[in-house]
């Protein structure tokens, strides 16, 4: 009996594994007549729109004389074979960028057939560039956006809506879910507008770069920061260090009396040195306004019950408010580097990249963890002696995983494209912006090519999800 069993366990594997392949090689395979619809789709609207896309409107405007546009016409005709019917032009870029198929004389004229071609993403109208160099050049920055804000994203949104779900009704949720409705509700176009007004401007306060990655002196710079002397940077973790460990002995306070009072001290003294930093000075309704606002709000923080909140936030604050001490009394001779500099550039688009995103997962999180800590089984795993922390965390949260890794499904895709509002904002020559100046320009070579990764990162993101899905729940089955 007992190696019955085991051969019959060894069999459900095998057939489990081998159904998984076959389940994979199916998407794969249907991931092709998908891309040729998509891509299909963008070529035809293009090709539809007002003035379509000729040799004659990509030499408007140039002041040419007759011969000389003449020549410029029959050499984009030639190239891009514009002057073929529009049936033909597609079947070209798709010969052009599959590995497989035709291949082309001097005059485009099919002189042989080859599995070996390799893939051409073409040139750039606009750019008069190959297609490849440039997203090489961009796919780098947005991904570095990306990569800095998706573990954000993901890490906010379970730790609120985890602790939301567990203290529903309780002032955490409540107020939780407030904040995080505003958020959601703010356009992120309109936050980087106030971003950029606020802590780039002139007017008030001129604490970070209004557009770039960079500074032009920093690509001269080392890449990390350094100092006169080691001294220095001894100085500087003395002075972080004591600011952090103040601020962590101060959240771990039992006294709540004591923690929101001093927190209140601190933020209307922030609130008050960021008012003396206005352009205009002297004491205004800007001193009381910023005062009032940053009090109340580090009060709230140290009022909150929720222990790991408080330590990071509070934390933050110390490892911050030591920094800032040390530049203010002994920051001469400090060369920030390239590393610091394109951080500092970094802050403001993170911000805006973020917040919606953990907004409406924070949501998403609360939900799917409070269904599922009513649902039965919670109720008998609590009935059988388990902890609420194994309930949690083994039964309840994994399967409570499912809406977020529909939702993680987008990412892939959203590493290419996900960017274009912030991308715009502050003038980062990223993927985002590469695909708006794409698509105003008309350039049908790159806005295909484009629309053809972010279709393959698209299926490719729904494909690891749903493998994700027999992950995280086995009841998902591949049949």
């Amino acid at each position: 009996m007992c190696r019955w069993n085991y051969r019959s366990t060894a069999t459900k594997k095998q057939i489990t594994i081998a159904s998984m392949h076959i389940y994979l090689l199916r998407r794969l395979l249907l991931m092709i007549p998908t891309l040729l619809g998509i891509t299909i789709v963008v070529f035809t609207v293009m090709a539809s729109a007002p003035g379509g896309i000729s040799a004659q409107s990509m030499v408007e405007g140039q002041n040419l004389e007759p011969q000389a546009k003449k020549a410029l016409e029959d050499y984009y005709n030639r190239l891009y074979g514009l002057d073929s019917p529009a049936p033909v032009q597609y079947l070209r870029w798709l010969n052009n960028v599959s590995p497989i198929g035709f291949t082309l004389d001097e005059n485009s004229e099919i002189d042989g057939f080859s599995f070996f071609k390799g893939s051409d993403l073409g040139k750039s109208f606009r750019y008069g560039r190959p297609v490849m160099d440039l997203i090489e050049e961009r796919v780098p920055i947005t991904l570095l956006l990306n990569v800095i804000s998706i573990p954000l994203i993901y890490l906010i949104a379970i730790a609120i809506g985890v602790r939301a779900a567990m203290q529903r009704g309780q002032p955490f949720d409540v107020g939780s879910s407030v904040v995080m409705l505003g958020l959601w509700s703010v356009p992120t176009m309109l936050t980087g507008v106030m971003l950029i007004g606020f802590f780039s401007s002139d007017q008030y306060w001129h604490w970070f770069p209004t557009a770039g990655l960079n500074q032009r002196e920093a690509l001269d710079m080392v890449f990390l920061p350094h100092w006169g002397s080691i001294v220095d940077v001894l100085w500087l973790f003395v002075y972080s260090g004591i600011g952090a460990m103040l601020m962590v002995w101060l959240s771990r306070l039992q006294s709540m009396q004591i923690r929101c009072g001093a927190m209140a001290i601190l933020g209307l003294v922030f609130g008050i040195l960021m008012a003396n930093a206005l352009p205009n000075g002297g004491f205004s309704i800007a001193h009381l306004f910023l005062g009032a606002t940053l009090a109340l709000l580090f009060a709230l923080i140290a009022y909150t019950d929720y222990l790991a909140l408080r330590l990071v936030v509070m934390g933050s604050i110390g490892v911050a408010t030591g920094t800032v001490l040390f530049f203010m009394f002994q920051g001469e001779g400090f060369v920030r580097g390239f590393f610091l500099d394109r951080t500092w550039h970094l802050i403001l688009p993170i911000i805006c990249l973020t917040y919606g995103g953990f907004a409406f997962l924070t949501k998403l999180t609360r939900t799917a963890v409070l269904e599922n800590l009513l649902a039965d089984y919670a109720r008998t795993a609590r009935a059988k002696g388990v902890s609420e922390k194994d309930v949690l965390w083994r039964h309840v949260f994994r399967n409570s995983l499912l809406p977020l890794i529909t939702v993680s499904a987008t990412l892939l895709p959203g590493l290419l494209g996900g960017s274009v509002i912030v991308e715009s904002i502050f003038s980062i020559d990223g993927m985002g912006k590469l695909a708006i100046e794409a698509v105003k320009a008309r350039d049908r070579e790159l806005v295909l090519s484009i629309t053809l990764i972010s279709g393959v990162l698209t299926l490719v993101g729904y494909l690891i999800a749903d493998v994700c899905y027999a992950l995280a729940d086995p009841r998902v089955s591949y049949d």
